[in-house]
């Protein structure tokens, strides 16, 4: 597989920094603007290294448990608001958007490695 190739990624990459750029315009609630740009820069880093790097399984897994982090930080930072879209509704649908893509991306990932390896 090539690098800066994969579709999964670029989308891992779109999703961290809508969800780190949507602090700027988005209400502030309990702990989200600190959150959102932590995980959404480690999000798109994440998805640089996948990029970099097509045959390093255990990034996918990072991407997706970042994904996971993303889902449940509105509860954990307090900023669960279901009224309006927020920060909470931006932070389940980026979330929900890296964990589906990280596991499409598992199996190409861990064909690449194979296909890397020497035997």
């Amino acid at each position: 597989m090539k690098q800066w190739t994969r579709w999964e990624d670029w989308v891992a990459i779109a999703a961290g920094l809508a969800v780190a750029l949507s602090t700027l315009f988005l209400a502030p609630m309990g702990a989200s603007v600190a959150i959102m740009v932590t995980l959404g820069v480690l999000l798109v880093i994440s998805g640089v290294v996948n990029l970099a790097f097509p045959g390093m399984v255990a990034m996918e897994y990072v991407q997706g448990a970042l994904g996971l982090l993303l889902i449940i930080s509105p509860w954990v930072g307090g900023y669960v608001d279901t009224t309006t879209f927020g920060a909470a509704w931006m932070s389940w649908i980026c979330g929900a958007i890296a964990v589906v893509v990280a596991a499409l991306a598992v199996r190409p990932s861990m064909k690449a490695h194979h296909d890397a390896i020497t035997h």
